[in-house]
């Protein structure tokens, strides 16, 4: 959280002009297409992670789909998890984020910049809602980051259980389920330093819809999540 501070902090020059132009991007869609709000969320994570000394290293973006919608599901550490993942995603893409969380200075910028969801944790009707619009978006093409933890606390590189209902989406939009596996993403606002930080993101190869047709969302779940294991062991972390 010190880094979080110390980061917005070094780029309060920087806000006036940020706040500004994201405000005016978020709300003119058909001034700026996607990708040049896309572009411009990418620039504002640059300046996120040179001001506060982070480097991500990221690997597998040749798994990632070439065409047509898809979406992401990666283990959940901290708030720095989506900026790792669009450090590494080229192709314009968005998020789903707990609505009471989506409004802190920068973050509601950047929330209504990338056309994220706000879900409502523990409202059923609205939940539902979001799942549809985004079965109706990734079939147009879109792209999604989905937490399938739900949350985080201070479990670190240690999986939480992977909620089966995350995936509802995917499989009834019958798009490619992609699993990202972050390792140490905690680091950069989980800690009270801001001595200079690595992590990655490792983007795994998709699971087609024709590979999860015959799997229930429950084993889906574990499949994307014994993946994502598996690809940290690779790396060198165990659970």
């Amino acid at each position: 959280m010190f880094r979080f501070i110390y980061v917005i902090f070094a780029n309060m020059f920087r806000a006036p002009y940020l706040v500004t132009k994201l405000r005016r991007m978020a709300a003119n869609p058909d001034k700026y297409s996607a990708e040049m709000r896309y572009l411009m969320a990418r620039k504002t994570f640059k300046y996120i992670r040179e001001s506060g000394h982070i480097k991500t290293e990221c690997y597998g973006m040749e798994n990632l789909p070439k065409e047509g919608g898809y979406m992401m599901f990666p283990n959940h550490q901290g708030k720095y998890d989506v900026l790792a993942i669009v450090c590494g995603h080229d192709k314009p893409c968005s998020f789903v984020m707990d609505k009471k969380k989506s409004y802190m200075f920068m973050v509601r910028e950047l929330v209504n910049l990338m056309d994220a969801k706000r879900m409502e944790i523990d409202n059923v009707r609205q939940a539902l809602t979001v799942i549809n619009d985004l079965v109706r978006e990734v079939k147009a093409g879109k792209r999604y980051i989905i937490f399938p933890e739900g949350g985080y606390t201070n479990n670190h590189n240690t999986l939480q259980d992977f909620k089966p209902g995350s995936f509802k989406s995917a499989t009834k939009a019958k798009v490619p389920v992609v699993p990202v596996c972050l390792i140490d993403t905690y680091k950069p606002f989980n800690s009270l330093s801001i001595k200079p930080v690595k992590n990655k993101v490792i983007f795994l190869e998709p699971i087609m819809p024709e590979e999860y047709a015959d799997m229930n969302t429950t084993q889906l779940a574990e499949e994307v999540k014994s993946r994502i294991i598996a690809k940290m062991a690779e790396f060198g972390v165990e659970q």
